[in-house]
């Protein structure tokens, strides 16, 4: 019988993979000169591009002052820009100034790149599979903390 206290070699995985990419996210911002937010912040505008600064307040979980503070600096480093929102001149837009596909801002993605490459690679049952035995491990789990 294993060891209730010992992490299954499925969490052994999942650390690793979190860890790896932990390691080349801290990588790419020494590179760029980023804070963890920065670049956080980056990546959810190069996802959501003219996103509103309240949108990324709520999903970088920080200030209003805050967020304010950081798209400042995003934009004196030319990285944003803010744009008046054409519905309501109140709002700006926050959009990417810079490529993300490009060097070196292509740092910030390589990992998650790589790592979809090598999915895409493999076995497209077997990889549903198992997302979805994440999903429902992860449902379970949460679901039990709340």
């Amino acid at each position: 019988m294993a060891d209730p206290r010992s992490p299954s070699p499925l969490r052994q995985a999942l650390s690793r993979y979190l860890d790896a990419r932990s390691t080349a996210l801290a990588e790419a911002r020494r590179a760029l000169s980023f804070g963890e937010g920065d670049a956080r912040a980056v990546l959810f505008i190069a996802e959501n591009p003219g996103t509103r600064p309240t949108k990324l307040r709520d999903y970088l979980g920080i200030t209003s002052a805050g967020v304010t503070a950081l798209i400042d600096r995003l934009v004196e480093r030319d990285i944003v820009r803010r744009d008046i929102d054409p519905d309501d001149r109140r709002v700006s837009r926050i959009t990417l100034t810079v490529d993300i596909s490009a060097d070196p801002w292509s740092s910030l993605t390589r990992f998650d790149d790589d790592f979809e490459g090598a999915v895409a690679a493999g076995d497209l049952a077997q990889t549903q599979l198992l997302a979805e035995f994440l999903e429902s491990l992860t449902e379970s789990t949460v679901g039990s903390t709340r």
